[in-house]
């Protein structure tokens, strides 16, 4: 990977990184974390809580991508 390439890759991912912050701040992805399938239990001195359905999803997500990106570069 040549310099121009990586210098490329490195503003694409701050985009990136600017494109969820700003969505976060909107509260576009408040639903994020609380799709049906994420296990939360609630007592008086306990919480747990696992995302297990916003995993898989982060994990298909992240996996198109970088399989876009192999096939792009």
């Amino acid at each position: 990977m040549d310099e121009r390439s990586t210098g490329l890759l490195i503003v694409a991912l701050g985009g990136i990184a600017v494109l969820v912050g700003l969505l976060v701040m909107t509260g576009a992805l408040s639903w994020f974390g609380r799709l049906p399938g994420d296990i939360r239990y609630h007592s008086d001195n306990v919480r747990i809580y696992i995302p297990i359905t916003t995993m898989i999803i982060l994990s298909v997500v992240i996996s198109l991508l970088l399989f876009i990106a192999r096939r792009l570069f």
